[in-house]
């Protein structure tokens, strides 16, 4: 037999292997493109700016949120010495007041980054306040969820109250979703707002391998869990996404769109990744929402 009559043995299973390799480079470095691209507009020079301004400030801060999660309970059985913002939500509707609120950071974080909503809630009138804390060594979004809704029941039991708020930055949101919607937690949570969150992926998170990274693809197991029906959840989601955000890619997936799920999807404009939990605007809305127990919210 001559040696030009020898064929190799042929391994369609490593060609389509290679082949998605070589397709999830190419669509993370489209990504990183697009973003180089959108980089040098003035509203994007802006908001890099103001981020760089915030994450000085936090990091400064960032040391005094390594001791754990914090929290804040005031309950108060009259109105003296309150603003006429506090009084007017207690008043108008205490049960909105004393709706105990978990703030739920983000990868690599603490609680510090949550420190002017913090104080804004506490203007507004809302009186139970807590944080959500979590290793940057996790690796599972899923059981991290599994934590927080033991978090949540704990706050339940010492409140007295039978359902919460959350507010998550980032990953602290794709948690709180997992949580509400795969693990019953519909059930606890009235309203789930989220900041940056990476409902249907980044495709940023193709350049890491870590596994908890690997879990934020658009293509991982995790976003196709979170993709199955979820018929008869009852929490209202509001999604605030950036236009300009460096860690979702496009940015177009920090909305939340799922048939089962009631969802408000705000865009801001020139505004960083990092700089959503401080930026005044949505904290605002952030307490206009969270004021407003009866009102349902629709997909925008």
């Amino acid at each position: 037999m001559s040696a030009e009559a020898v064929q190799p043995p042929e391994n369609p299973a490593a060609d389509l292997t290679e082949e998605a390799t070589r397709s999830s480079i190419r669509e993370a470095l489209d990504g990183l493109k697009y973003g180089a691209r959108s980089a040098l507009s003035p509203r994007v020079i802006q908001g890099a700016a103001v981020e760089i301004g915030w994450i000085t400030t936090h990091l400064a801060m960032y040391p005094l949120g390594l001791v754990g999660g914090s929290r804040h309970q005031a309950d108060r059985l009259n109105l003296a010495g309150l603003t006429p913002a506090q009084r007017g939500l207690l008043v108008g509707d205490v049960e909105a007041a004393g709706t105990p609120i978990l703030l739920a950071h983000g990868i690599i974080d603490n609680h510090t980054v949550f420190a002017l909503m913090r104080r804004q809630l506490l203007r507004r009138g809302f009186t139970r306040i807590h944080t959500f804390s979590y290793s940057p060594l996790t690796l599972d979004v899923r059981s991290t969820a599994e934590r927080l809704g033991a978090e949540i029941e704990k706050i339940c039991e010492e409140t007295g109250s039978e359902q919460i708020h959350v507010v998550g930055h980032s990953l602290g949101g794709l948690i709180a979703r997992y949580y509400v919607q795969r693990l019953g937690g519909d059930q606890r949570v009235h309203t789930c707002v989220t900041l940056g969150t990476p409902h249907q992926g980044t495709v940023a998170a193709r350049l890491l391998p870590w596994p908890l990274v690997k879990q934020l693809r658009p293509d991982s197991d995790l976003m196709a869990e979170l993709a199955e029906p979820a018929p008869g959840c009852r929490t209202r989601f509001v999604a605030f996404y950036s236009d300009v955000d460096q860690l979702i890619v496009p940015q177009r997936r920090a909305r939340l769109s799922h048939p089962d799920l009631t969802a408000r999807n705000i865009r801001v404009n020139g505004v960083g990744h990092l700089s959503l939990p401080f930026h005044g605007e949505v904290v605002h809305q952030i307490t206009g929402v969270l004021s407003h127990l009866d009102e349902q919210d629709t997909v925008a």
